[in-house]
């Protein structure tokens, strides 16, 4: 008996639906992902094993580089508003509105009261490349942070959370200053901000 031979034909998949349902996703994880701040010097923070997440709302960043500046976050921009006007009541300046918009736009506050107004009178590019320059003082002559946290506790409320993060080779001496500040002024909840790592064996 011959061998029936059967005539192949070519197999058509409909990918619409599979590019819908891509499209979908992609769409769905940018609309809620949540992007993390643009940082004015680059930290690689020390590694843990504490699991626990910092709220991503009413949070105060204190950032301290490996040479010991720090710069302050305010996630929230109406706060950032306030926290500015409060600050130039304290220092006798007098924001205009399109610095008030610059100092929202720029990420983190890192200039002391002093070049505030100037700074913020500079492009956004340029003030990138300044701020790495600077820092809030944080010496005992002109302690510049009590002021900025002071502020953001009264307008960020007893929720106002605070963050402080550092590069693991920033000195401890540097970070020991900025925990000193905080406690002084009766601040003594805080998170310390760190990469997780595997949990040791054992444990």
């Amino acid at each position: 008996m011959g061998k029936t031979k059967v005539k192949k034909q070519s197999t058509f998949i409909d990918m619409t639906a599979m590019s819908d349902v891509t499209v979908l996703l992609l769409t769905f994880f940018m609309l809620t992902a949540t992007f993390l701040p643009k940082e004015p010097v680059q930290v690689l923070t020390p590694a843990s094993v504490s699991e626990r997440k910092i709220s991503e709302n009413n949070v105060l960043t204190i950032l301290v580089d490996t040479e010991g500046r720090v710069f302050l976050n305010l996630d929230d921009d109406n706060a950032k508003r306030s926290v500015l006007q409060l600050m130039g009541q304290d220092y006798g300046i007098t924001f205009n509105e399109k610095q008030v918009r610059s100092f929202v736009e720029q990420t983190h506050i890192g200039v002391p009261m002093s070049r505030m107004a100037a700074f913020l009178d500079l492009p956004l590019s340029t003030q990138d490349d300044e701020i790495k320059k600077m820092g809030v003082p944080t010496d005992s002559t002109n302690n510049q942070l009590t002021r900025w946290v002071k502020h953001a506790r009264e307008i960020g409320g007893d929720n106002l959370q605070i963050a402080i993060k550092s590069d693991q080779t920033t000195p401890y001496p540097e970070i020991d200053k900025v925990l000193k500040i905080l406690v002084a002024m009766k601040e003594n909840r805080y998170s310390l901000v760190t990469t997780l790592k595997k949990m040791p064996e054992g444990l």
